[in-house]
């Protein structure tokens, strides 16, 4: 076996960078153009390029960790086989992964968009992430946003308020990454920088409309490939639980893109590589489109607002309002005993405590809680009760 010295190690790095010049699309981003917003001094002996460092911090960020027990839409129900973030976030990567790979795009970089974009999800999925909203917002610390909190968790949370330090191109595409807006065809929208970013957080923390866009192709992809990733598997979970039926689903939908997850994926995938490749965008044709609009909409109808699954959300609702109040009162009151300071501002840094206000805390603390977490910081007769479907 070949041995190594750490000047070598170093070389082939560069050796990877170099490649990517031949390897990659025109249109996509190169490794070395990797923007930090705190400059490093990179180890002779860390031969990762900027993106692989990126996933590499994601995976290992106490966020991603609690993936595990984060709902993807159906809370409550006591199913295996039901899709949880984990699932969902690895199937996202997947798919853009094999659609970059098509289009000569930077893998490193879709990854850790991927993996990262939902980790500002809070208990009970989008209800929750509703409930959480309506709470800062009253509280004049502005909306919650699951993208929003994504980028604050990997920024300003993680490792006791010092962030990961991520690369702005990987950071810009996890809070751009909407997959709930439909959109035919996306182009990146190029040439951000770091004040840019925080002004688009700043203006959707507002309630203002605001129109975010990738600045590059690679989070165009995964902006895309969430929406691919969600709607057929929503659609086997729905089946599975008795929802509905694959009968149910619209028959012009069906014609185009197929009735099971497998075949709607397929039909996605290859038609966003066919009307995407060397192309400076990414796109669906214009009937693939229209049909996924259609099945996104019959899911709305059908599954996300199917009352069978909101029996316990005005249970929910009380909890956050009691949990919220409870915790900023703990804060005020200086509990050191609660478990918003033994669990989560033990050890903050003190820049994170200069620049967030006590109910921020609490909203970071609250975000990140597990479904099963939250549960447990209510009193027993107050917790919502498993749904039997």
């Amino acid at each position: 076996m070949a041995k190594y010295s750490k000047d070598s190690l170093e070389k082939l790095r560069g050796v990877l960078d170099h490649r990517e010049t031949d390897l990659l699309a025109g249109y996509a981003t190169k490794s070395i153009g990797g923007m930090r917003r705190l400059p490093e001094k990179r180890l002779a002996t860390d031969y990762r390029q900027n993106f692989s460092v990126d996933v590499d911090r994601i995976i290992n960020s106490m966020a991603y960790t609690r993936y595990i027990d984060k709902t993807q839409v159906f809370y409550l129900v006591k199913n295996d086989h039901i899709t949880h973030r984990m699932l969902h976030v690895q199937l996202v990567s997947k798919v853009a992964r094999t659609i970059g790979r098509f289009l000569g795009l930077n893998e490193d970089l879709i990854e850790a968009i991927a993996i990262g974009h939902d980790v500002g999800h809070p208990p009970f999925g989008h209800d929750g992430e509703r409930m959480l909203s309506a709470l800062c917002n009253s509280l004049n610390i502005g909306r919650f946003h699951h993208n929003v909190q994504s980028v604050q968790f990997l920024d300003k949370v993680e490792r006791k308020g010092r962030g990961w330090n991520l690369c702005l191109q990987t950071i810009d595409g996890i809070l751009c990454h909407d997959g709930e807006i439909h959109n035919q065809r996306v182009a990146p929208a190029a040439g951000k920088n770091f004040s840019d970013h925080e002004a688009e957080i700043e203006q959707k923390k507002s309630g203002n409309p605001v129109r975010l866009i990738p600045m590059t192709m690679e989070g165009c992809v995964v902006r895309f490939s969430d929406t691919v990733s969600y709607i057929g598997r929503d659609i086997e979970d729905a089946i599975r639980l008795g929802l509905i039926r694959r009968c149910d689903l619209p028959r012009e939908s069906v014609g185009c893109l197929g009735d099971t997850n497998g075949k709607i994926v397929y039909s996605l995938v290859t038609d966003i590589i066919l009307n995407s490749y060397e192309k400076p965008y990414i796109s669906f044709s214009p009937e693939v489109s229209a049909a996924l609009k259609q099945l996104k909409q019959f899911n709305y109808e059908r599954i996300y607002m199917n009352q069978r699954i909101k029996g316990e959300l005005k249970n929910i609702e009380t909890l956050y309002t009691f949990l919220f109040e409870r915790f900023l009162e703990d804060i005020r009151t200086q509990k050191s005993d609660s478990p918003v300071f033994k669990n989560f501002l033990e050890g903050m840094s003190d820049k994170y405590m200069a620049i967030h206000s006590p109910e921020e805390h609490v909203r970071d603390f609250i975000a990140g809680m597990t479904d099963q977490y939250f549960l447990r910081q209510a009193p027993e007769a107050m917790r919502p009760k498993p749904i039997n479907l």
